[in-house]
């Protein structure tokens, strides 16, 4: 029953809530690559997200709880598809796709914020654990299945794919011409195929 004077607050749903949550870590992650950890700042925030500090800071404890949340989105994102495509495939999708593109620019600002921000360095470790972990499944299906050759170990493979994205990574990052980049994942890809199932 509507009594006067009393004043009802409109309740947002749950959806509405993740909604806005996913709103906010994507236009966040913008202004993280955009400017860096430290030139993102509140007001830079708020007119990226199109929101206010109280509605950013309502789902986010801070700015650096902001970045981790960043951080731990793109990682989750990148270990599904590593263990959908693998690792060759992951690096493939991250050259085609715009919006993944910058998180190469993600990356440095997260390599460089591990070193002072322990909570962010312990998340990352463990993102970085379930990469492995899901890279090194399917590789192990694929020796399994024949696909993968077996005369490398594969922690062995796994560490040269490491290599490899960080390599394409720091060459991204240096804006050096990437044509060739396709190719050059052609040939690893190929280099560890069974001998049966190389072109």
């Amino acid at each position: 029953m509507y009594r006067k004077g009393a004043l009802s607050m409109p309740k947002v749903s749950e959806t509405d809530l993740s909604e806005r949550r996913t709103d906010i870590l994507r236009a966040a992650r913008t202004c993280f690559v955009t400017y860096g950890y430290d030139g993102a700042t509140v007001s830079r925030l708020e007119k990226e997200t199109g929101k206010s500090r109280g509605a950013i800071f309502h789902h986010f404890r801070n700015k650096e709880t902001l970045f981790r949340e960043v951080a731990h989105r793109d990682m989750v994102r990148m270990t599904d598809l590593a263990g959908n495509r693998g690792m060759i495939g992951l690096i493939r999708y991250l050259l085609e796709d715009p919006e993944l593109a910058e998180w190469w620019g993600l990356r440095v600002e997260i390599t460089r914020r591990i070193r002072h921000d322990d909570q962010l360095r312990d998340a990352w470790e463990q993102d970085q654990m379930a990469l492995r972990t899901a890279v090194t499944e399917r590789l192990e299906e694929q020796r399994e299945s024949g696909r993968l050759r077996t005369d490398i170990s594969t922690a062995t493979t796994l560490q040269l794919l490491e290599l490899v994205l960080e390599g394409v990574m720091a060459h991204l990052v240096s804006d050096r011409e990437s044509g060739l980049l396709p190719e050059a994942l052609d040939i690893v890809e190929q280099s560890l195929r069974s001998t049966e199932n190389r072109n």
